[in-house]
């Protein structure tokens, strides 16, 4: 299978409009969810791994307590992929209505 190539600048652009909550960390895409608790939060995460694993696309994450942290990036690609923007809008459906947002 090959994998997707690196969005450039412009497709980057349309997609981040497409991710409202998520923007650039480092190269990256980042998005932190905070949940009512560990359980939910565990249970976003083990969604998420279902479709990472079916798109052999995994994620950079991390759990404490009721929060995770998610950087999505294509290292072969060198950059964000639209298998990262996949991924990204999956998580975002998987955290509606439990998730609630939170800045930095």
């Amino acid at each position: 299978m090959s994998r997707p190539a690196r969005l450039d600048d412009e497709a980057l652009r349309e997609a981040l409009c497409s991710l409202p909550e998520w923007r650039l960390d480092e190269g990256k895409l980042r998005r932190d969810f905070r949940f009512e608790d560990f359980s939910q939060a565990f249970a976003f995460m083990t969604r998420c791994a279902l479709v990472a694993e079916r798109l052999d696309h995994h994620p950079e994450w991390f759990n404490v307590y009721d929060r995770v942290r998610v950087h999505l990036v294509t290292h072969d690609a060198g950059g964000i992929s639209e298998l990262d923007v996949e991924l990204a809008r999956a998580m975002d459906r998987f955290a509606k209505p439990r998730a609630r947002a939170k800045a930095g």
